[in-house]
Formats: C-alpha cells, structure tokens, sequence
C-alpha cells in the first residue's frame, strides 16, 4: 500500500485539473485491500475512489483522502462450449479488458472500445456506447465493504443497473471499493449493429459477416473521428447524460423541433440526444476562458487551454444547462463526479 501526501492530482485526472490531494493511497494488491481497512481510521475524510480519472471534475484541492486502484489482471475463471467467464480486476485498464477478448474472439464487449477508464468503473456507472451497456455482460461485482471490512460479491441483479447509474453510484458510492468484475461472454453471440453508423460503415467496408473485431475496428474509427483524445485535449468524454422524458413531452418538443433526435426507451418514455440539443442551443466549439465544447462533438466539454480550472468547467456547463432549460424545458445532468 503506497501512501502520499499532498500529491499534485493533475497526472490522475483526464481534465487535467492541478488540483492537491491531502492524502493518496494506492492499493495494488487485495492484501493493499484489507491492509487499507485495518488502518482506514488512520485517513483523513472524506474518501473518493479513483479509478482512471476519466469521470471526475475536480473543482478545488480535496481535504481527504484519495483512493487509486491499481490492482491489475486477468483471468478465465470458468468455460463451457458456448461462453465463458472473465474476472478482471478493479485497476485493469478498460480497453486492455475490451481488446483481451477481441483477440480471443469474445462477444459481448465490442461495441464499448475506447471508453477511457478501468474495469473497476465498468459497473459504477454502467458505462454504454454505440447500443450497448456494460450490465449486458456483467456476471457480478466483488467489493470491500468499508463499513465492515468484508469481501462481498453482488450478482448481477443485486447490482441494481439503470442508465448510466448503479448501486455503486447511488447507495455505496464511497462505502465501497470494488476490487474485480466478472464478465458473462459468448464465444458465437449477436452482434449490436442497430446503431445508424455501424451499418453505413459495415455496408462501406462490404462486411457482410463481421467479426467482433470488426465492429470494435469501426467503433474506435468512428470515435477518433467525433471525440477528442484526453491525453491531447483534457476531456471526460460524455459531460452530460441524455434525458429521458415521458412521450408527451418529446411529442411536444417535435413539434417545435422536428429534427430533434430521440430514441424509444418504452411505451411512454423517449431519450433526447443531450448533444443534439446542446448544438441546438449554439454551443457547439463554443469556448468561455479556458474551457470549451468539442467542435465535433457537442457533448464533450474540454479544457480547451489546458489552464483551466474545474470552477471554469462547471461554470460552462451551468450555462449550457441554463440553455437548455429554456430552449426545452429539460435540465441536463452531468455523468461526471464533480468535486
């Protein structure tokens, strides 16, 4: 277990914020796990889980104690004819995890290639992309319990996923730290090409029988192509979640704007196009001070300067959802951890 004191944050975090750490703990190892547990009264609070740092926004200096994971592998843990089990743990790096099973020929994590971040985040937010979500594939979470100093496991179902969000993120955000994921994958699956682009690119390359590594080739293609690299140009991918409103509303909303792009999420409920309706406000490549929106992808806030502050940040998005508000009576609601 490596402990550091006021430790510069800004190599930790992909908004590349200087921000100072009172404290750093870094656990690389389960005995890092339960030797943190044994002597966690002797850190300061409160306590924030880090993972790769590409879901946080620091905003000020932070007085408690940051927590790193970085504990690493890789393991088949179980295997039949048609699928197998995958145990990856927290600290591995999330397109080292996708990329294992695309060269083992794996369905089921295709579609989520390049998604900056670490597997141990996977759950937390249930991260999604191109028509696919992680809880799709997700056999259960193991965790330390902070409160009881227990390795616990939850099932899929205990995880409680919706958009974007888990029981980690809501009930145990901070009261845990999970230490390993297991994936559920099929050796002969169903790929997600519904999405529009997917398709185009498919029928462009003439793939007609595509592989996972296919869709993953095409997937990282479309994203070098809309996102901005974070080790390039500070970022945190999606700043914002895409609503979901009842159908009166998007019906609404149609009328006014008939290129408004949504998509059915049940009978009575639509999700809106967070960046679509950002475009439609006028800030697409727009910049205040230091910070700015992606000029190819409005949903990307930046830290255009590489100077800017995380109050500069936020005070960008306050904007854009003051925006937002008024142009569609909907308020956007950041998928970033702001601090």
């Amino acid at each position: 277990m490596l402990i550091k004191e006021n430790t510069n944050l800004k190599p930790l975090n992909s908004f590349g914020i200087e921000v100072y750490a009172n404290t750093l703990v870094e656990l690389s190892s389960n005995d890092d796990f339960a030797e943190f547990y044994k002597s966690v009264q002797n850190f300061p609070k409160p306590f924030y889980i880090l993972g790769g740092g590409n879901n946080t926004l620091f905003t000020r200096d932070f007085e408690g104690t940051i927590v790193k994971i970085s504990n690493k592998g890789i393991a088949v843990t179980e295997e039949n004819a048609g699928e197998l089990i995958l145990e990856c743990n927290a600290g591995e790096d999330w397109n080292d995890v996708v990329n294992f099973t695309i060269t083992r020929g794996l369905y089921g994590l295709e579609n989520l290639i390049d998604i900056p971040g670490q597997a141990g985040s996977a759950p937390i937010q249930n991260i999604g992309a191109y028509g696919a979500e992680v809880k799709d594939t997700i056999d259960s979470v193991k965790f330390l319990d902070l409160e009881t100093g227990e390795f616990k496991e939850f099932d899929n179902k205990e995880c409680e996923f919706e958009y974007r969000s888990s029981i980690f993120k809501r009930k145990y955000k901070n009261k845990v730290i999970i230490t390993s994921v297991k994936f559920r994958l099929q050796k002969n699956g169903r790929l997600k090409t519904d999405y529009g682009i997917i398709n185009e690119k498919l029928v462009k390359k003439g793939l007609t029988n595509p592989a996972p590594a296919d869709i993953a080739h095409i997937i990282s293609e479309i994203r070098a192509e809309k996102l901005p690299d974070p080790k390039i140009t500070g970022n945190a991918g999606s700043f914002f979640k895409n609503p979901v409103v009842p159908k009166s509303h998007r019906d609404r909303l149609l009328k006014k704007y008939p290129d408004l792009v949504s998509y059915k999420v049940s009978e009575d409920r639509y999700k809106l196009a967070a960046g679509w309706m950002i475009d439609k406000a006028g800030f697409k490549g727009f910049s205040k001070g230091n910070a700015g929106v992606h000029s190819r992808q409005a949903l990307v806030l930046i830290n255009k300067t590489g100077k800017a502050t995380g109050k500069e940040i936020t005070g960008l998005a306050r904007l854009i959802i003051d925006k937002t508000v008024s142009l569609f009576d909907v308020e956007l609601e950041p998928e970033v951890n702001i601090l």
